[in-house]
């Protein structure tokens, strides 16, 4: 699959992940799929429900509160998800994929990530290093689950 995005759409994605820092930015990626292609069309910034620690854990809970925070997880509400996903599909949009930020991490997916993913769907993670965004890259989870693999992303 090839992810084509605009760059105002990756400049969204970058300003969302420097206005969030030292927390990881998440959203929705729109658009429409064509065979081997994903075109994004819009770019949601959304909150991260991780940022009020009592409803997250309440709806998603974290294994190890103490070490986990909005600093290195981030949870999109259901309600801002069914939100996105009536509009979009109200305007012929698909849900794409997802995005977010990885603090002062490599813009690379962790295990949790990879728990958390659905194969088919793209995400993009992008590099905050002490509040300026870094590198960023497109992944997709294989149909096993085993792994992701880089998805090559067309500007």
């Amino acid at each position: 699959m090839v992810l084509q995005i605009t760059q105002r759409q990756v400049e969204v994605i970058r300003r969302h992940g420097a206005k969030d820092y030292p927390s990881e930015c998440c959203g929705i990626l729109l658009g429409r799929a064509s065979g081997d292609r994903k075109e994004v069309t819009e770019v949601v910034p959304l909150e991260n429900l991780r940022r009020d620690p009592e409803r997250a854990q309440a709806l998603l809970p974290l294994e190890a509160p103490g070490s986990e925070s909005e600093r290195n997880r981030f949870l999109i509400d259901p309600k801002d998800q069914i939100r996105v996903e009536k509009e979009a599909r109200a305007r012929r949009l698909d849900v794409l994929g997802y995005y977010h930020s990885h603090p002062d991490h490599p813009a690379r997916p962790s295990s949790y990530d990879r728990d958390h993913a659905w194969p088919w769907y793209s995400y993009v993670i992008i590099s905050v290093e002490r509040g300026e965004p870094k590198e960023l890259n497109s992944w997709v989870l294989s149909d096993d689950r085993s792994k992701f693999d880089v998805e090559r992303m067309e500007l």
